[in-house]
C-alpha cells in the first residue's frame, strides 16, 4: 500500500475504456466467433524493474509499461489459436485515484468490468485476473531447455461460493502445464480471507475463474510471454477437448 501511495505521488492518467475494442471485438465479430474468454488486471499499474530501470520492487509500477502488456500477449496468442478474448485494459488504479479509493478496493472496481462483461458477452467460459509476484526471481523463474520462463501460480480464494469449482478449474490448468512443461508452475495457492467482494477475488462471478501470477516483478517481458503462450497452448487443449 505505501509503495502504492508513493506512485501516485505522481503524474495521474485515467482511462475510461471499459474494454479493448476495436481488433478484439471486430476480430471476434468478424470471424462470427464469441469471446470465450476474458482477460483482465485489478492491480494494472504492476510492473517489472529491467523493463523501467528502477532498483527497488516497491518502486515497479508504471503507468503504460505493465502488467497489462502481458494480458494483452495472452490475447494475441489465444487469436492466433482462434481462440478469441476480450482484454479489459481499463485503468483501475487510475480510476481509484480518481474515486478517492484506498488500494484494497481493486476488486471492488474490476468487478464493474467484468459483471458488465459476463453480463453482455454469455459466450464467456474462463476469466483470467493477471498480476506478477513481488517476490525475487530466484522464486519466479525457470529455466526450461536453455529459456528462462516466468513462473505461473493459480491464485484462489476460499471466500468464493464458487470455490470448489474454480479449484477444479485451476487444477487442470496446473496439471496440464506440468505435463508439458515440468517447474513451470509453482502450483494451486487458496488464499483465506474474509466473505467480502475484495476478498474473493472476483471469482464468485463464473465457475472457471483463476487469479494469475506471472513472474515476478524482477521478470522481463520477454520471459513473460514465453510463459503466456505455453498457457495459451494449455487452453487451446482444454477447449479442444470439450468440443
Amino acid at each position: 500500500a505505501i509503495s502504492w501511495i508513493l506512485f501516485f505521488s505522481g503524474k495521474e492518467v485515467i482511462s475510461n475504456t471499459l474494454l479493448s475494442l476495436g481488433e478484439n471485438n471486430s476480430s471476434a465479430m468478424g470471424n462470427k466467433q464469441e469471446p470465450l474468454i476474458f482477460i483482465y488486471h485489478s492491480h494494472n499499474h504492476e510492473s517489472f524493474i529491467p523493463e523501467i530501470q528502477v532498483k527497488e520492487p516497491k518502486d515497479a509500477f508504471h503507468e503504460s509499461k505493465n502488467i497489462t502488456l502481458v494480458g494483452e500477449s495472452l490475447r494475441r496468442s489465444l487469436k492466433e489459436k482462434n481462440i478469441y478474448a476480450i482484454h479489459d485494459d481499463r485503468d483501475v488504479m487510475g480510476t481509484m485515484q480518481e474515486r478517492g479509493l484506498h488500494f484494497n478496493k481493486s476488486y471492488v472496481v474490476s468487478r464493474e468490468s467484468l459483471k458488465s462483461v459476463l453480463e453482455n458477452n454469455k459466450s464467456i467460459k474462463m476469466t483470467f485476473d493477471i498480476h506478477r509476484d513481488s517476490t525475487a526471481r530466484n522464486d519466479t523463474t525457470v529455466n526450461i531447455k536453455g529459456k528462462d520462463y516466468a513462473k505461473i501460480a493459480f491464485i484462489l480464494s476460499d471466500t468464493s461460493y464458487k470455490h470448489e469449482e474454480n479449484k477444479k478449474f485451476a487444477d487442470l490448468l496446473h496439471q496440464k502445464i506440468e505435463e508439458n512443461y515440468p517447474g513451470l508452475s509453482k502450483g494451486v495457492i487458496v488464499k483465506k480471507g474474509s466473505k467480502t467482494e475484495q476478498s474473493t477475488y472476483n471469482q464468485d462471478l463464473l465457475d472457471e475463474s483463476v487469479l494469475l501470477n506471472i513472474g515476478g516483478v524482477e521478470n522481463t517481458l520477454e520471459e513473460e510471454n514465453r510463459t503466456v503462450d505455453v498457457f495459451a497452448e494449455v487452453i487451446e487443449e482444454i477447449i479442444e477437448t470439450r468440443k
